[in-house]
């Protein structure tokens, strides 16, 4: 069994128990008629003089790296982000595996006044309202956890409550099957992202991105995820054509985030 898929079965029994102590309609209730969410969409589709957007991911842990930070405030570390200039956030929810918490979010969204995506391995329509109602503005949705079917009524919810889906690739079989979606159900609610990262197997390569960005007409609305270390590697998805990139572990495994986003992205 690989690690995604180990994943994937402890998410399932997870979710099976959270939705036996919050039924869905509670969480409706939470939501409540609140206006629209953050939006995620346009912080990082938006032109920008960097050349492109970052969503900045606060990351405690992870399967291929353990703990990543041990002196780790969620808050200040995205009040740091919001000071360097990041466009969104991405916040690991993820308890078992990543170490996160769903109450970051909330925690959060109070501070900044960011977007925040919700980084979890969502497979459930109970997750998207769960998403919603901790104050997540936009969610992650992995082609290769999900069936496209799967995915389209998870999208359909997700726009219903203003939710932005980041909808993440890996592999160019799973772009081919799902690339079509971007703008489903209605335009500006859905952004494509490609994982550098093998989830599978845990390894990074950046060309990836090279690769697969190639098989899209448009460019506007893609995300690259994983794999940014070097001032060399942003300008490596630059010359790729990519609108935005999500980066964790780099920012957060430093001393000092700040100097190293603006040794990254400029100041």
């Amino acid at each position: 069994m690989s690690v995604l898929d180990k994943i994937i079965t402890d998410k399932k029994a997870e979710v099976k128990f959270r939705q036996s102590q919050v039924s869905i309609e509670q969480l409706k209730e939470q939501i409540g008629s609140g206006g629209k969410c953050r939006n995620f969409y346009k912080a990082v589709t938006k032109p920008n003089r960097r050349g492109l957007n970052v969503i900045a991911e606060i990351k405690k842990a992870s399967p291929s790296a353990g703990v990543i930070r041990k002196d780790f405030d969620p808050v200040a570390i995205a009040q740091s982000y919001k000071k360097c200039g990041a466009d969104a956030l991405s916040v690991l929810t993820d308890e078992k595996y990543f170490q996160g918490k769903l109450e970051y979010i909330e925690q959060i969204s109070k501070a900044v006044e960011l977007p925040i995506l919700r980084k979890d391995f969502i497979i459930d329509k109970w997750q998207v309202y769960e998403s919603r109602a901790a104050g997540a503005d936009a969610i992650l949705l992995i082609a290769e956890v999900l069936k496209p079917s799967e995915l389209m009524d998870l999208m359909i919810t997700a726009a219903e409550l203003t939710l932005t889906v980041l909808l993440e690739v890996h592999e160019a079989d799973s772009l081919l099957a799902v690339r079509s979606l971007i703008g489903f159900p209605k335009k500006g609610y859905s952004i494509l992202g490609i994982n550098n990262r093998n989830l599978t197997t845990m390894q990074v390569d950046l060309n990836t991105t090279s690769r697969l960005a190639g098989l899209l007409d448009n460019k506007n609305e893609l995300v690259t995820e994983s794999g940014i270390e070097t001032p060399d590697d942003v300008e490596k998805m630059l010359s790729v054509g990519v609108r935005a990139v999500l980066i964790g572990q780099t920012l957060c495994e430093s001393d000092d985030i700040e100097a190293k986003f603006a040794e990254l992205f400029g100041g």
